[in-house]
């Protein structure tokens, strides 16, 4: 079983780094192509955290060592991230009017339906984390938090919104922009107690 799951892992890993470098090759034949908008998307970074916890948890298992708390919290928190980007994507920007010419459709595919998909059911059933705390929900927080700000700041300086429900120019307006970001804020504090939850179960061990 356990050799089974690692390579579950090592094919996630892997295709989320093809589907990013895929995206990118594509994106830079874009001619207002910029790295650090590419990278500035929560998809990118969601898929870079889960890939990377999915990493360490790998070379844990190489060494014959189970998860510490650290690494489990931030898997924990990298699930999050990731169900959120799969939620917010599927309910709110699969229809948006986004510009899809520069878009490679499988990359799309794995980084927004597949990745979150599975990660989400590799931290529900497999028994190799560390039981978590409520209060590492607050921990969760802090990476969108920032990253909200961020967004935003940019957005009233130079312009560029990476999704258009956080754009007030696009007629929302900065109240309607506050609301959705306060929900999205609420679905992450929900997903990260469920997460913590599933932390405790043991339904798979490996």
């Amino acid at each position: 079983m356990r050799t089974f799951v690692n390579t579950l892992r090592l094919v996630a890993v892997v295709l989320v780094v093809a589907a990013i470098i895929a995206q990118f090759l594509r994106s830079i034949a874009s001619p207002t192509f910029n790295p650090f908008n590419f990278f500035g998307y929560f998809t990118i970074q969601s898929n870079v955290f889960i890939a990377v916890a999915l990493a360490v948890t790998l070379v844990a298992a190489a060494k014959r060592q189970r998860e510490g708390v650290a690494a489990s919290v931030f898997r924990g928190a990298s699930t999050v991230y990731i169900a959120t980007t799969g939620i917010v994507y599927n309910t709110l920007l699969v229809h948006a009017s986004l510009d899809q010419s520069f878009t490679v459709q499988w990359s799309n595919d794995v980084l927004h339906r597949v990745i979150p998909v599975y990660a989400v059911l590799d931290w529900l059933l497999f028994s190799d984390r560390a039981r978590l705390l409520l209060r590492h929900v607050w921990l969760f927080l802090i990476y969108p938090a920032v990253w909200l700000v961020v967004v935003l700041v940019r957005g009233a300086t130079d312009g560029w919104v990476p999704y258009p429900f956080l754009d007030p120019g696009q007629g929302y307006g900065y109240g309607v922009v506050a609301l959705y970001s306060l929900g999205v804020a609420v679905f992450i504090g929900l997903m990260g107690i469920l997460v913590v939850g599933m932390s405790r179960l043991r339904l798979v061990r490996v």
